[in-house]
């Protein structure tokens, strides 16, 4: 069963900011997180109850809704060191 996909504000202004190249990439992510979330460089952030995948330089912080299968992406950033 697919998951549905709901982008917060916050992180739609995160990806409006990327290069078109960045976005392609990140949208085949969304794509394969809706097939299965946990598939691929999945990371749970301890003490946030979010989960981390990788996508290159770019990390997608996301939280799961396992009764209505729902991914929030919460942001779309930039590995860096205040990234988390």
């Amino acid at each position: 069963m697919t998951w549905g996909l709901l982008i917060a504000n916050r992180a739609k202004r995160q990806l409006r900011r990327l290069s078109t190249g960045e976005r392609d990439s990140i949208d085949t992510v969304f794509s394969q997180l809706c097939a299965d979330p946990f598939h691929g460089d999945v990371k749970v952030l301890r003490g946030l109850g979010t989960l981390r995948r990788r996508v290159g330089d770019w990390r997608i912080l996301y939280t799961l809704d396992d009764a209505k299968k729902i991914i929030i992406v919460t942001a779309v950033k930039r590995r860096g060191s205040n990234t988390y």
